[in-house]
């Protein structure tokens, strides 16, 4: 027996949330296990990282945009002057993001870089009450709360301030509110970005190689190698979220986005960091303060589901 139209349109949409699912473990696993490949190329000064970064990522970047037919955005963005000076700011931020992350994994601060990825959502939530009026619930203030708790614990009892957590969750959580300004996809944004910072880091390498100070010269064939998977390990996780996105309700997307802290977290326990009691009563907190937001998006999430469903009926 055939099967009836609103049966193969609720299979059709069960397999659209399989894949994005599937996509979003994808990137979240792949951002997860970053700090090894960080680790495996620690040989490589941060800066010089850096760049290689988005050098590498530029031809492969360029090879999705031409798999996915996307060259029309690019150029599109590229006219927009508007939408140019944001991804121009964006790529500045971002940078830095990286930089600051680099830096972490290399000098022993995996659980720091972890910390400031928990922390990212919250800090979403403070800049829409400070910049855009947005009221908070009341499990959202407390979350918020739990989370200024941890930071606080971590500086007066361990001692020092988690400053690398705090510039990851601020750069990043800042490049999203301007990439939320402009109108242009994940791929087509990023190879503009990466455009814009080429130069700089084009001639940083240049400068390096000239210098005899490069780790990128064919005597080190390994660590060459290790270089140009810059690209790919940039992009690909990327790319795989922006398919996620698509396809899956945000609350979705939001509960998924903690595998990627976790996973940093057991990276630097497997490396051996050492995780005080100053850190255990931080992460306490922070684990508890997320735990809660999570639960208060999913709720927000499924109250505003009824209340579409009363409506229709």
């Amino acid at each position: 027996m055939n099967q009836s139209p609103a049966n193969n349109l609720e299979e059709s949409a069960e397999q659209r949330t399989r894949h994005g699912i599937i996509a979003a473990l994808v990137a979240y696993t792949m951002w997860g296990l970053f700090p090894i490949y960080f680790k495996i190329v620690s040989d490589v000064e941060a800066l010089e990282m850096l760049a290689h970064r988005i050098v590498w990522s530029l031809p492969f970047g360029g090879l999705i945009i031409l798999a996915r037919k996307q060259w029309p955005e690019v150029k599109r963005a590229l006219a927009h002057k508007r939408t140019f000076g944001f991804l121009a700011l964006s790529a500045l931020v971002i940078s830095v993001n990286w930089l600051t992350y680099i830096y972490a994994v290399q000098n022993e601060q995996i659980f720091q870089a972890s910390l400031g990825y928990y922390i990212n959502p919250l800090m979403y939530v403070l800049i829409g009450v400070v910049f855009f009026g947005e009221r908070l619930r009341r499990n959202q203030v407390v979350a918020v709360m739990l989370a200024v708790a941890g930071v606080t614990v971590l500086t007066v009892s361990g001692g020092e301030f988690p400053y690398v957590s705090i510039i990851l969750a601020i750069s990043f959580t800042c490049y999203g509110v301007i990439r939320k300004q402009v109108a242009v996809g994940g791929m087509p944004g990023l190879f503009i970005e990466v455009l814009v910072v080429l130069p700089i880091a084009g001639i940083y390498l240049l400068y390096l190689l000239n210098t005899g100070q490069s780790v990128f010269t064919p005597e080190r064939p390994d660590m060459m190698i290790g270089l140009l998977l810059a690209g790919p390990l940039t992009v690909l996780p990327l790319l795989a979220f922006a398919l996620a996105a698509r396809r899956l309700d945000l609350s979705v997307i939001g509960f998924i986005q903690y595998i990627g802290p976790t996973m940093q977290f057991c990276v630097g326990l497997a490396y051996g960091e050492q995780f005080t009691t100053a850190n255990a009563m931080c992460f306490g907190l922070i684990w508890t303060a997320v735990g809660l937001f999570a639960f208060d998006a999913w709720w927000a999430g499924r109250s505003a589901r009824g209340l579409k469903a009363v409506g229709r009926i």
